[in-house]
């Protein structure tokens, strides 16, 4: 059961990650210092939009438009810790 908990840990730890890159690739996209138009950019911009716009579409039409400034990675990386936090403070000593 350790195993599993660990692998769902990791997981979750690695779609933050994903989330975080996410961001900081589109940003520099808009600023210009990606070029859209590399073919390298592109795919990886392609392959993190497609893994991370699933989870961030439900929490963008929940919160209010802002502008240009997208706050639902910051909610969903909240939610995920929080999510970790119930993980090993809950269940782990339940298991263990």
């Amino acid at each position: 059961m350790y195993a599993l908990f660990w692998l769902v840990d990791q997981a979750v730890s690695l779609y933050i990650w994903a989330l975080i890159i996410a961001a900081v690739v589109s940003m520099l996209m808009q600023f210009g210092v990606l070029d859209r138009r590399n073919r390298f950019v592109w795919a990886v911009d392609d392959f993190l939009f497609k893994i991370t716009e699933p989870a961030l579409r439900p929490i963008r039409n929940i919160l209010p438009t802002l502008g240009s400034v997208d706050l639902s990675p910051l909610v969903l990386i909240l939610l995920l810790q929080a999510f970790r936090i119930f993980l090993t403070t809950t269940l782990w000593p339940l298991v263990a």
